[in-house]
């Protein structure tokens, strides 16, 4: 299969790329630069010039492809609430050129977004939530209602893996870095389900590969939840610095807007998704992950 890809030189986006290829498939990767062109054509893929707000370019890629992956996404948390709204143009306009056609339509959501008591399953669902991100999850299914095919693979708060630069994990050390504590919470018990990017981008491409009912959910998650203290104190060790606990207050101070990520508590399931796409995650654990170079080869 052509596959159309969004955000095809980003973190998670160059593993989706490189595992498209390594699966006989042809890859027409959006890039908005001569660099990002370069990157993908060094990769074995098709450079599509444009970007998330070059309406026309998306749809011409979404109509010279067998199927279109959603990966891209602004990260720009000065104008998040505005970045989201664009993610919704975004999957309209692709959808719309999708419409009458049987392609597949993968869209990047997040676990985060259906935290809530015990445990999320691929099932839940919210279209009246308070925070911006729903907007991508109700964007879906505007398109499913359209008659487009749509799958949804929500990530996990810790997508890690070499390379990771803007991911929770690094913006947790930098701020331990720059405050020179490590921080939780309380006691520190709340979870982040976490994935490596390798895994993530294998899920991708079987969810591409394989029949779904449109509307599906897919949950990028290997493990379920790691307790934010373990996350903390590792850092803590690495750093050589105190690893402290915050309250409510203490925190707002100490995470600044990262305070809301900091207390997530997002215990996910991942069952449904492995039976149905026969995935089993097969690299490093978070945990490893930490325990490695990279992370604390250089300042975050």
């Amino acid at each position: 299969m052509k596959v159309f890809v969004t955000g095809a030189t980003g973190f998670v986006g160059t593993a989706v790329v490189q595992e498209l290829l390594g699966a006989g498939h042809k890859v027409l990767g959006l890039a908005r630069s001569e660099e990002s062109s370069k990157k993908l054509i060094e990769a074995g893929a098709e450079a599509h010039y444009g970007d998330l707000t070059d309406y026309d370019s998306l749809k011409s890629g979404a109509k010279n492809a067998d199927a279109v992956i959603h990966l891209g996404f602004v990260h720009d948390f000065g104008r998040f609430q505005e970045m989201c709204e664009l993610d919704k143009e975004v999957i309209g306009v692709i959808g719309d050129a999708l419409v009458g056609t049987d392609k597949p339509f993968l869209i990047t959501s997040g676990t985060a977004l259906f935290s809530k008591d015990g445990i999320t399953i691929e099932q839940d669902r919210s279209v009246d939530h308070p925070h911006p991100r729903i907007a991508t999850e109700n964007a879906a299914d505007e398109q499913v209602a359209k008659g487009v095919s749509v799958a949804v693979i929500r990530l996990s708060p810790s997508v890690h893996g070499e390379g990771d630069k803007i991911g929770f994990v690094p913006l947790f050390i930098k701020i331990a870095r720059e405050k020179g504590v490590s921080a939780v919470i309380g006691d520190g018990i709340n979870h982040w389900p976490a994935v490596h990017r390798l895994d993530v981008a294998r899920l991708y491409r079987l969810a591409m590969e394989k029949p779904f009912d449109s509307g599906t959910r897919y949950h990028a998650v290997a493990e379920e939840g790691i307790e934010l203290k373990t996350v903390a104190s590792e850092i803590a060790e690495r750093l050589n610095i105190p690893l402290i606990s915050l309250n409510s207050q203490e925190a707002e101070q100490h995470f600044s807007w990262f305070t809301h990520f900091a207390a997530l508590d997002n215990l996910t399931s991942s069952e449904w998704t492995r039976n149905v796409l026969g995935w089993t995650p097969l690299h490093p654990t978070l945990l490893e992950d930490l325990k490695g170079s990279y992370y604390f080869s250089e300042p975050q």
